[in-house]
């Protein structure tokens, strides 16, 4: 028997593919039940076209056949079946796809494009991953309505054998002659029947035909009726056809057929999580672009989703087929956190079906999916307000950070979903509810930074803009100083912060006064500057104080929020990232008369009165003192 060669490629072809396409060995399993899975369909759509063909679909099934003793496990359909003409050109042939070719035709006899075909195997080599597990491969096919079958047989890229054989059922065997293993591989792994059964769970889960293997398992055997007080348990061994695979997603039915809790299990059972979802996003998208999607938005983050560790993207399925477990193009890094299957058959995928281009329908579906997540969130934040600020507790930081990411370019699409402490609600509200709460007159959204709401409550610098009845966000995660500055504004209507002079408007007359106090204060304010020296940029006579006596505010571009931040985030370069500090005093207040008189008669006082009221500017604002110890004992000098 002459040994035929590859028609179309070499040797280092076959070891390419098999060694470089595929990234994991166990990937053989879904091609070659796919690809049984298309001589199901060939077979089930030649009955439905011709009268003469006499098929009961419930009859299909796809057979698993695992022989640890031969080393051999058998793949087997009774499905369509190839002619000796079909093996030679399907399989003698590098890179071709008979499931292709059909799909063509089957299109070109229907009508139709190719696209509108549901035929899985279409990709042509996935045949040839049964080499990574296998050095001998054996394929008997009989064609529905032959007479005779045909034996394929090839140990690699050096050739096949075709031959004549007996095969008394329509259908196809594929019998992989398991490797050896290596130090590297265990390959014995693919002759088990529960790490089989396993992969089946994980890849060809919703093929729709079932998947069979006979199972053996134990079981107690029945307790006999006379058995008596001593009797032991006894166990038996015997073997069961089990089916695999569930065959039919969840996300193919119909979204009113579909039980909340169903939708809650496939959540726990897929992802491990044991908490319900918050929400389910179900969508069956025709058109252009067509496609089926469950997503899920989580009540918790994950233990490892702050981490470098973590993967976003969600799994994708072609016809039911796993391609890829984290597909990351399919969502943005602001909805990193949500879990999900996205199933369509316009999808180009390259000849391993692993590895996903970037196509026009990827991008299509990906804004599709991020605009459908927004709106859900944004009903939950109308409709369910309590299950939305969970949400907002686990994933806020995440829509803060997707609002500063990529210079700003998402804050538009993310600016409704956020939450900020109001000072007037005292609970979180959004930016559109706070614009719908502000008065006539009122010209900005007012906040302040700081660690907590309860502190932020008692700046002084705050006091006159809640004299005046106005609410101000409470901002006191990390990255909220970013992303108002990111923002700019909502509306057209600015942010700004209660540490800003202008924050409210000024008469002539008040800025007059405020001109002739700053003068009279000159004094006092060059020996601050002179005694506090580079810690501050300045002393100045404050705009923004009513009753207290001094806060600390920043020039230039750093605030003291940001300081803080690249405090913790970088400590090493934080120096680098310092807020030039601003000292402001209250001219009216009891301390700065004390000062000012300190100045004039007693200037060794007059300093630690100024080292006391950075000190309290500085603790204020929430900046840990650099010499506590220092000024303790400056306090304690004073109280002498």
């Amino acid at each position: 028997m002459a040994k035929k060669q590859f028609k179309a490629e070499s040797k280092r072809l076959l070891d390419l593919m098999i060694n470089s396409i595929y990234t994991h060995k166990e990937i053989f399993l879904r091609e070659l039940v796919s690809n049984a899975s298309d001589a199901l369909d060939k077979l089930a759509y030649r009955a439905l076209t011709d009268d003469k063909v006499g098929v009961d679909r419930s009859e299909l099934k796809i057979t698993l056949t695992p022989d640890q003793i031969a080393r051999t496990l058998t793949i087997s359909d009774n499905g369509i079946g190839m002619t000796r003409e079909e093996l030679e050109s399907n399989l003698g042939t590098i890179a071709r796809s008979g499931s292709l070719q059909f799909k063509q035709d089957m299109a070109a006899a229907e009508g139709d494009k190719p696209s509108d075909v549901d035929i899985i195997g279409q990709f042509g080599v996935g045949f040839y991953s049964a080499f990574m597990v296998a050095d001998r491969v054996t394929v008997t096919s009989r064609a529905y309505g032959a007479d005779e079958a045909w034996q394929w047989e090839s140990t690699g890229a050096d050739g096949y054998t075709l031959t004549q054989c007996g095969k008394d059922t329509v259908g196809t065997d594929i019998v992989l002659h398991i490797k050896a293993n290596t130090d590297d591989d265990k390959y014995d792994e693919y002759l088990e029947q529960y790490r089989l059964a396993e992969l089946i769970k994980k890849y060809s889960d919703y093929v729709h035909y079932p998947i069979v293997m006979l199972m053996h398992k134990s079981r107690q055997k029945p307790r006999p009726e006379d058995a008596g007080d001593d009797y032991k348990p006894e166990w038996e061994d015997y073997d069961e056809w089990e089916t695999l695979n569930s065959m039919v997603p969840l996300w193919q039915r119909p979204k009113s057929e579909v039980k909340p809790e169903e939708y809650n299990q496939f959540y726990k059972e897929k992802y491990g999580d044991w908490e319900d979802p918050l929400s389910v996003i179900h969508v069956s998208a025709e058109g252009a672009v067509e496609y089926k999607a469950m997503l899920y938005i989580p009540s918790h983050a994950p233990f490892d989703f702050h981490s470098r560790d973590y993967q976003k993207g969600l799994q994708l399925y072609s016809s039911g087929v796993l391609i890829m477990d984290k597909c990351a193009d399919l969502l943005p890094d602001h909805f990193r956190f949500v879990k999900g299957v996205v199933d369509s058959q316009d999808f180009s995928l390259n000849i391993s079906r692993e590895m996903l281009q970037h196509t026009r329908q990827l991008k299509v579906i990906a804004g599709n999916l991020e605009k459908k997540i927004k709106a859900e969130l944004l009903r939950l934040q109308k409709d369910e307000r309590e299950k939305y600020e969970t949400f907002w507790k686990a994933f806020g930081t995440q829509i803060k950070v997707g609002v500063v990411s990529d210079y700003g370019i998402h804050k538009e699409l993310l600016k409704d979903l956020l939450l900020f402490f109001s000072s007037k609600e005292g609970k979180l509200t959004s930016l559109a509810e706070y614009k719908a709460r502000m008065p006539e007159e009122q010209k900005y959204i007012y906040y302040a930074c700081g660690e907590d709401a309860a502190q932020l409550d008692k700046l002084p610098q705050a006091e006159r803009i809640r004299d005046k009845g106005y609410e101000i966000l409470y901002l006191t995660d990390e990255p909220d100083q970013f992303v108002v500055d990111a923002l700019g504004a909502v509306d057209e209507i600015p942010f700004k912060s209660v540490d800003d002079a202008d924050a409210l408007p000024e008469t002539e007359e008040e800025k007059a006064a405020l001109e002739k106090k700053a003068e009279e204060s000159k004094p006092v304010l060059d020996f601050l500057k002179e005694t506090l020296g580079d810690q501050i940029k300045e002393a100045r006579v404050s705009r923004i104080l009513r009753s207290g006596a001094v806060c600390l505010t920043a020039d230039g571009p750093i605030t003291l929020e940001m300081e803080k931040y690249f405090q913790r985030v970088d400590p090493e370069n934080a120096r680098n990232m310092k807020a030039q500090r601003v000292l402001e005093l209250n001219p009216d207040s009891p301390a700065f008369a004390a000062l000012q008189q300190a100045v004039e008669t007693d200037r060794d006082k007059a300093a630690k009165y100024a080292k006391l009221l950075y000190a309290q500017a500085q603790l204020i604002a929430g900046i840990p003192l650099e010499d506590p110890a220092g000024y303790t004992e400056l306090v304690c000098s004073l109280m002498q």
